[in-house]
């Protein structure tokens, strides 16, 4: 199949991002990713093995690309000037981002980070970033905040996503698409013993919970069942003890979600292969992305490549 465009998947995590833009027809020509068992999944899922840390990738080395989509961590930039736009991000991850920009100049660029990028560090980190890619000459820089919950995933997961395009064009976000979910569409049958928690840790969690209560804390485990419409948001630090979304199945003890579960709550299609542990897929799917959310912004965004 000749691809219809060119992208790009940095920071790529196990690939959420690039999914939808191949089925729109786009050819990944280049990925990096630095964590070796999200690399192994990434492989398993998609033949290749991403390159590694990308402050050591020459921009010169990467293949020409019509978009380039990532998925950035967030980090403050330097409180000396914050006047000199570009160069303030030195030293961040976002400066490589900006520098294979500056570099490629594609058509277009699609970031994801958390939603607390706008209010990071005063919004000085998000008001550079901004104003960076306007300087790189990007006539068209639009963010918006999308819930994964907006588009038939049953999780309540908001994040922040930056669209650029080189010219100015008219780019609208895509509305939610309004339909009804419920955790029970995306809960496995037969669920192994493993998976329950203990009755000394669900004691031990009613304890702590009505402690903070108490206290005027509102943490503490969040329970759910298969008629609940969404859960919490799922994260990387889910293996721990998975208390920020428990499944009640009715029996003593709630459960955690199994990593096919955590596959499904993300809009991971089936198929898609888990061939590490299950403390590195929760960890990889609490990093990842809502894949019918990029989807949703990829068929906006293919409409101008």
């Amino acid at each position: 199949m000749v691809s219809k465009f060119k992208f790009i998947d940095l920071f790529a995590g196990i690939g959420g991002i690039r999914i939808p833009f191949e089925e729109l027809g786009g050819e990944c020509v280049f990925s990096s990713e630095w964590d070796k068992f999200s690399q192994i999944t990434y492989e398993a899922n998609f033949g290749e093995v991403p390159y590694g840390d990308i402050t050591k990738i020459d921009e010169k080395e990467i293949p020409k690309h019509d978009l380039l989509v990532g998925g950035f961590p967030c980090q403050a930039f330097s409180q000396a000037g914050l006047k000199k736009g570009f160069q303030d991000t030195r030293g961040t991850l976002f400066f490589d981002i900006a520098r294979i920009l500056k570099y490629h100049k594609p058509k277009a660029f699609l970031l994801e980070n958390v939603k607390h990028l706008r209010g990071h560090d005063s919004g000085k980190t998000f008001n550079t970033i901004m104003s960076v890619l306007r300087e790189l000459g990007y006539q068209t820089v639009e963010y918006k905040i999308l819930n994964a919950k907006d588009f038939g995933v049953p999780q309540n997961r908001e994040r922040i996503f930056i669209f650029g395009y080189i010219d100015f064009i008219f780019f609208q976000f895509p509305d939610p698409l309004n339909i009804k979910t419920k955790l029970g569409e995306i809960l496995d049958e037969n669920i192994p013993e493993k998976y329950t928690i203990s009755s000394r840790m669900w004691e031990s969690a009613i304890r702590r919970k009505e402690n903070n209560r108490k206290r005027g804390y509102g943490f503490g485990y969040s329970l759910f069942n298969k008629d609940s419409e969404y859960t919490s948001t799922i994260s990387a630090r889910y293996y721990k003890d998975g208390s920020e979304i428990w499944i009640d199945d009715g029996k003593e003890t709630p459960r955690m979600l199994t990593p096919n579960e955590a596959r499904k709550l993300q809009g991971f299609p089936e198929g898609f292969k888990i061939p590490v542990s299950d403390m590195q897929a929760y960890k990889q799917f609490g990093n990842s992305v809502s894949v019918p959310v990029i989807r949703a912004i990829a068929k906006k965004i293919v409409e101008y490549l």
